[in-house]
């Protein structure tokens, strides 16, 4: 096969903005008439998305989702072949093409993934045999030498189709100038081939100060820097593992004299807080994350998101005391929302008599502000709702989900139905929902397309993504003794 079309969007840490490039770069690719597609090899997030695949259903990243609506593409698996879900800090639960398949350890990191990388690098070629261009996202930093060898994400995944790679910096950050020229100095030569330039992001200030580092930094690598994004605090993606609402308003500022106090308690293995979204942008919403019992001391309202470790996240709920504020915040006659993990602790019991959690047999009493029971089995339970909705879980529930203010739902992504969400503020909190949330993402995508217009090279991105990396790119030291 030719070398694919494409460009892999590498970055000097995790959160430098490669998800934005991504995402940006696949709506003006898309605006230009390329059929384009994004790409992650492996993804590892607790935020996923239910895509439809063939006659059922399957399971991918949030990002990816988001950045297939941004190219115009129809999510799909080959979009995020490999998905790993923590479920603690060495043991990750692996989803492959959209599926269940089994967990994978820090103990395995390099060995045990070797057919992960063989069908996520299938999954690309497939998705380059169907579309024009596919923007490739990479995963933390492509300079983790200690784990090159297994990698199939970053470099591993440029070397196996000859994808010309951008390195993105967040100058927020400080120190990006020396973490662009590391990036790229740390890298085997074959592999500093391919990196064709930067991308700066999150700039704030004069570019004119700027444009002497940026010239310094050409020299010294011998590559361009195809632009800067600015800072906007306006712009906000579906997020995969950050717990930050800022920006996350429809006027930027909880300034209404009614304003309703939300606390999301802040799970440690918390999943598809994106559920919370769109009450963030309810201008009458003051929506903070809470760790601590008097963080829910005046909240009008406390959501119990989703989480991949429902027990033992109600453990850790219960030895901060955050139990008994929920428990109390209930008696009080104050609504709380409890989101499939959520509504599970919000019931009578949970048992998992299979492990799908870790702990076979495993077995204890939730919070019993509804009247119902899970038991968790090993088949997961993957589905769309019309008109907005998903449901990803192995719990399996049986009695009722609403009593008094409490209430659950199995459902993430309800509240992104703007009646749904206008119903459920106007009888828990007596309040008027002013937002749209599919109208507030799709101007967020087109703000983001604009910023990536306005301000990166997008012609000659998409020049590089057709034509491949340049010739004769300059080793650096000591990527030369690597």
């Amino acid at each position: 096969m030719s070398r694919p079309h494409g460009l892999l969007v590498a970055g000097t840490t995790s959160d430098a903005g490669k998800s934005v490039v991504t995402t940006g770069l696949c709506r003006a690719f898309a605006r230009r008439g390329v059929k384009v597609a994004p790409y992650k090899a492996q993804n590892m997030s607790n935020n996923s998305m239910v895509v439809r695949s063939g006659d059922g259903y399957a399971e991918i990243g949030r990002a990816q989702w988001v950045q297939a609506l941004a190219a115009g593409a129809t999510p799909e698996p080959a979009m995020n072949p490999v998905l790993l879900k923590p479920g603690s800090d060495r043991r990750s639960h692996v989803v492959l093409m959209g599926r269940p398949a089994g967990a994978v350890s820090a103990a395995d990191w390099v060995h045990g993934r070797r057919h992960l990388a063989r069908s996520a690098h299938e999954a690309f070629d497939d998705l380059a045999t169907r579309y024009d261009v596919i923007v490739a996202e990479g995963a933390g930093s492509p300079a983790e030498i200690n784990l090159r060898a297994g990698d199939y994400v970053n470099m591993g995944l440029a070397r196996h189709a000859d994808l010309p790679t951008i390195v993105v910096g967040d100058i927020d950050r400080g120190g990006v100038f020396a973490a662009l020229l590391g990036t790229v100095a740390l890298l085997s030569p074959a592999d500093q081939a391919l990196v064709a330039g930067f991308v700066m992001n999150k700039f704030r200030g004069d570019l004119g100060l700027l444009a002497p580092g940026l010239e310094m930094l050409a020299r010294a690598t011998g590559r361009p820097t195809f632009g800067v994004l600015p800072w906007d605090p306006s712009l906000w993606l579906d997020s995969e593992d950050a717990l930050d609402l800022d920006g996350r308003r429809a006027d930027g500022a909880v300034t209404a004299a009614s304003t309703r106090r939300v606390a999301v308690v802040r799970l440690p293995r918390i999943s598809n807080f994106t559920d919370v979204d769109a009450l963030g942008l309810e201008p009458e919403l003051d929506v903070v994350f809470a760790s601590s019992p008097r963080d829910l001391a005046d909240a009008d309202l406390v959501v119990l998101p989703g989480t991949r470790a429902t027990i033992s996240d109600l453990a850790w709920l219960r030895a901060r005391g955050l139990d008994r504020a929920v428990v109390a915040h209930a008696e009080a006659g104050r609504p709380v929302l409890g989101i499939c993990g959520g509504c599970q602790m919000l019931g009578r019991s949970i048992s998992d008599p299979e492990g799908v959690e870790g702990v076979e047999g495993a077995a204890v009493k939730g919070l019993g502000l509804l009247d119902l029971t899970t038991a968790f089995e090993a088949e997961k339970t993957l589905r769309l709702h019309d008109p907005a909705g998903y449901e990803i879980h192995h719990g399996r529930i049986s009695g009722e989900t609403a009593s008094g203010a409490v209430s659950g739902t199995m459902v993430h992504g309800r509240l992104e139905d703007d009646d749904f969400r206008a119903g459920y503020l106007r009888a828990a909190l007596g309040v008027a929902s002013r937002a749209s949330f599919p109208a507030a993402r799709e101007a967020r995508l087109d703000l983001l397309s604009d910023l990536v217009e306005q301000h990166l090279d997008v012609d000659g991105l998409l020049e590089l993504a057709m034509k491949g990396a340049p010739a004769g790119l300059p080793v650096l030291p000591p990527g030369d003794v690597l």
